[in-house]
Parts: structure tokens; sequence; C-alpha cells
């Protein structure tokens, strides 16, 4: 009845797209829905700007090495680069992120681990870090 009730890894909303354990994916990753992670993805992870329900999840084996956006983003995995949600960040008890999370809310649960800053804002930055275009 009280036993350990554990939060398990678990996409909120419906995942319309899979990368799978085994998958590696060079380059970036543009998505709607949700986007449920448990390979390895190098290069920036961007939901849609006008999916405001757009959600990202990163399984405990996932890897993320790039810059992630997106309304919700729920993290289990491996994450380098920066995270930006408009709405809320859930950083779970295996998830290790290098970099800086901005967040609106953010979930922290205890044996998570962040390398970088929590910058509260409100809102999503309109572009990606890079290069300036002509």
């Amino acid at each position: 009845m009280f036993g350990d009730k554990k939060k398990a890894a678990r996409p909120t909303g419906s995942v319309e797209t899979l990368i799978g354990p085994h998958a590696k994916i060079c380059g970036d990753v543009h998505f709607n829905g949700g986007l449920y992670v448990e390979g390895t993805v190098v290069g920036a992870v961007v939901a849609a700007e006008d999916n405001a329900s757009a959600v990202l999840t990163l399984a405990e084996g996932g890897r993320i090495e790039g810059e992630v956006r997106a309304p919700v983003v729920i993290l289990n995995g491996s994450l380098i680069g920066d995270v930006h949600a408009s709405q809320r960040v859930e950083l779970g008890a295996t998830a290790r992120v290098e970099g800086n999370v901005y967040y609106a809310v953010v979930e922290m649960v205890a044996g998570a681990m962040l390398t970088g800053r929590l910058i509260h804002q409100d809102g999503m930055p309109k572009k990606l870090s890079g290069p300036a275009e002509e």
C-alpha cells in the first residue's frame, strides 16, 4: 500500500515518434506531438513552434548531444547541451544533464545530476543559437 512509489519514465500524452535503443541519428530532429528517445541523437531536438502540446521524453538509456527545445521535456537519460522548455522540465532520478536548463516550471527528483544552471524564464526563445542568418 505505501511501498516504493517511484515515478516511471512516462511520456505525457501520445508518442508519435520513437527513436529506438539501437538507433543513432546524426543531425537535427524536428518533431510534432510526442517524441520518445531511447537511442542516441547527435544534433538539436526541436519541437514545432506552433505545437504547444509537444513532449520530448528521453528514456533512461537514451542520449542527446545537442540543444533541446520543446514545451515539455522529460529527462531520464543523458543530455549534453542546453534545454529550453517553455512549460515544464522533469529531471528523473537517472537524468544526467551537462548544460543550462531554461524553464518555466521544473521538477527534479533526488538522484538527478545537473552540471550547469537552472534559469527561470517565461515563454520559448524563438531561434536556435548558432550562426547568424544573412
